[in-house]
């Protein structure tokens, strides 16, 4: 049986376990749904597969202020219950999700926020870079797929490693917490602003105006 990119994210949704896991669990099982999820559960990959078809609309929004004020980040993440959401390794979470944002900025949540424009634009601007390299036609396609996990790590919060402990995961502390708490708790959305983005930004050029202002007298 053909396993599909569908199949993969809605196994991933339900356990919370990891893509190339999910994928394996799927083949092992021969697509089959939920012999796929008592896999990842035996093999310990599963912890929060009970809780997948839970609704997580509690939780908090949380903020944090960086560098004097350069840089300040809106987050959203949600839980089950308020009793959750109150405690004090809830709200660890939020801040270091917050400062993780901060410091490595993000562009979606997850691998599934992705558009499938930017990775068709990610993969030919991959493709030419390995074509560029000297790389043989037959083994590109799969060095820019190995490419991409990496652009995934780059752009998606859920899928880079951790900054405080770059041995883990965003998702892998995202799960322990959720284990620990025994609620479904997930990232919804993120804002980030960074102190003048956006905006062009005049240089100043002091030793041109110092010779400007001398030619004048």
């Amino acid at each position: 049986m053909e396993i599909t990119a569908a199949m993969v994210k809605e196994l991933r949704e339900r356990t919370q376990a990891g893509m190339m896991d999910c994928k394996k669990a799927l083949v092992e099982c021969k697509g089959d749904m939920e012999k796929a999820i008592e896999y990842l559960r035996e093999k310990g990959l599963a912890a929060n597969a009970k809780k997948a078809g839970r609704i997580a609309a509690e939780g908090m929004v949380d903020s944090y202020i960086h560098m004097g004020g350069k840089i300040g980040v809106l987050l959203e993440v949600n839980c089950e219950t308020d009793f959750v959401a109150n405690t004090d390794a809830f709200k660890a979470l939020c801040h270091d999700l917050a400062l993780q944002i901060a410091a490595s900025n993000p562009l979606f949540v997850s691998k599934e926020e992705v558009p499938q424009e930017n990775l068709n634009k990610e993969r030919e601007i991959l493709r030419v870079q390995a074509l560029n390299e000297g790389k043989p036609e037959k083994i590109v396609d799969r060095m820019v797929e190995g490419r991409i996990e990496k652009y995934y790590k780059e752009v998606c919060l859920l899928e880079q490693p951790f900054v405080k402990n770059p041995d883990i995961t965003v998702q892998t502390l995202v799960n322990e917490t959720a284990l620990a708490s025994g609620e479904k708790i997930s990232v919804r959305r993120f804002t980030r602003y960074e102190r003048g983005e956006g905006i062009e930004k005049k240089v100043s050029d002091l030793a041109g105006e110092i010779e400007a202002m001398t030619k004048k007298d």
